[in-house]
């Protein structure tokens, strides 16, 4: 199947806002496969295989739970939303396998809503082994150095980084060091955030997110480097 674009999932998607229920979904399920599902399988695909170009390790696969995302949303968890149902579309494609959590992967990451298309490559929030690994690669000052230099680069090319998650320096960093402040990071990411409907043009997008990928590469090459280093338990 070609990706031609999510033609009709923007309207689709505030149809959800309006209509958030999971009878009201599984009443309009062809539509969901029409506009979102198929297209999303499509759109994994293509930019997967442009995506090989940058990295060959990608592993694109066009299932939920995969690189797709569920649009039932999980409401037994504590502070979640508790609307039943996503308006927004996800799309991950890791680097290297699908072992283990794909959200603590090193991916090329993308989702759309009504309001707004965002784009990413690294990882938004660091668990514990992530997190542990990351400080271990920043000991290095010339590592951390390097990174403080391309988040400033990305800065400049026009993309946004994460927030830093900590105040405090953890144990074995102080603010002597260069680029200590590498060490408040919960996570290492950056994005970029678009107009929706340029989703509903499919070559549009594939060749737009190709380009800020290509931009973000560095950075997802060092959080791949990371995720190398986690300690299984």
């Amino acid at each position: 199947m070609d990706f031609v674009g999510f033609k009709g999932a923007i309207p689709f998607l505030e149809a959800i806002r309006k209509n958030n229920s999971k009878e009201w979904f599984e009443a309009h399920r062809d539509e969901y496969e029409k506009v979102i599902l198929n297209p999303s399988k499509a759109f994994v695909v293509e930019m997967g295989e442009h995506l090989m170009a940058l990295e060959p390790n990608v592993t694109p696969e066009p299932k939920i739970n995969k690189s797709l995302f569920k649009m039932y949303r999980d409401i037994r968890r504590m502070g979640a939303n508790k609307e039943p149902m996503k308006s927004k579309v996800g799309i991950i494609i890791p680097q290297n396998g699908w072992s283990g959590c794909r959200l603590q992967k090193s991916s090329f990451y993308m989702h759309f809503s009504p309001d707004e298309l965002f784009v990413a490559v690294g990882v938004r929030w660091f668990n514990k082994p992530m997190l542990d690994a990351y400080r271990e690669y920043i000991k290095s000052e010339k590592r951390r150095v390097e990174l403080d230099a391309l988040l400033q680069k990305m800065n400049l090319l026009g993309y946004s980084t994460v927030e830093k998650g900590y105040k405090k320096y953890p144990r074995e960093f102080n603010s002597g060091m260069k680029s200590a402040d590498m060490s408040l990071y919960k996570g290492m990411a950056t994005y970029k955030i678009l107009e929706p409907r340029l989703v509903e043009d499919g070559e549009l997008l594939i060749s737009t997110l190709y380009k800020i990928y290509e931009d973000m590469l560095p950075l997802q090459q060092i959080v791949y480097e990371i995720s190398l280093r986690v300690k299984e338990d």
